[in-house]
């Protein structure tokens, strides 16, 4: 690193878990995330028309940022993935990412309730000429996936991205687990939950559901960890 820090740049933590942790170095104003959108990503047009279209929805924040999408498309790129589980799928924008990077006989089945929400998404997969990498399944994900597992998925998938209901976060987990092969990648959604994580005053299903599993794969022997401060959070967890 080319720039220095003093000790009194650092905050004590827990003595006997970490000497000291660093402060956060660098704080994100809106003007720098701007900035890093304008040097590092690059949406293409038809990702770009289905993010602005989504905009719309009054359930838009459910939508994954940009930065993120791109991200999925690199993590797809560098796996040399296949084959996708994704569980919960909105408007089908990180759909459409990770279809774009996969090659032209990649499959992703996506698991989601909503016809409403995911005919936005039909649309523009046409449009992106991605829709034949696409199996939209509308049922109750747990359905899918325990129709996976008895039809012989069983660790095929090389990665899961699990952005559905957070209440069962730990359900969808455990079943990804088993469906996703050695070396696979489990992707896991809104894991700091607008910080409501830390916050003792939030004691509903979805936010308890979060931090049951946060603090389940920190002892997880299974799969290898790493939370990112990307998002509203995300975990990378590889299956072992």
């Amino acid at each position: 690193m080319s720039q220095s820090f003093k000790k009194e740049d650092y905050v004590r933590a827990v003595p006997e878990k970490y000497e000291f942790i660093p402060k956060n170095i660098i704080k994100v104003s809106d003007a720098l995330y701007e900035y890093m959108l304008d040097i590092g990503t690059s949406e293409p047009e038809h990702m770009k028309a289905l993010r602005l279209e989504t905009q719309k929805n009054s359930q838009c924040v459910m939508q994954s940022p940009v930065d993120q999408g791109q991200f999925m498309s690199l993590l797809v790129k560098l796996l040399g993935a296949k084959k996708i589980l994704e569980v919960g799928i909105f408007t089908g924008y990180s759909t459409l990412w990770m279809a774009d990077a996969l090659p032209e006989d990649g499959k992703i089945i996506a698991c989601d309730l909503s016809e409403e929400w995911t005919s936005l998404g039909r649309k523009y997969w046409e449009k992106a000429k991605v829709d034949h990498k696409v199996d939209l399944r509308i049922a109750p994900a747990e359905v899918t996936l325990k129709d996976l597992k008895a039809t012989g998925h069983q660790e095929t998938f090389d990665i899961a991205f699990i952005d559905a209901d957070k209440s069962n976060q730990s359900v969808y987990f455990e079943q990804a687990l088993d469906l996703v092969r050695s070396g696979g990648l489990i992707i896991i959604d809104n894991v700091l939950w607008d910080s409501k994580v830390i916050d003792p005053s939030y004691q509903d299903i979805d936010t308890n559901g979060i931090r049951e599993l946060n603090e389940s794969l920190k002892h997880d022997d299974r799969v290898d960890v790493c939370i990112l401060a990307m998002g509203d959070g995300v975990t990378l967890a590889r299956k072992k």
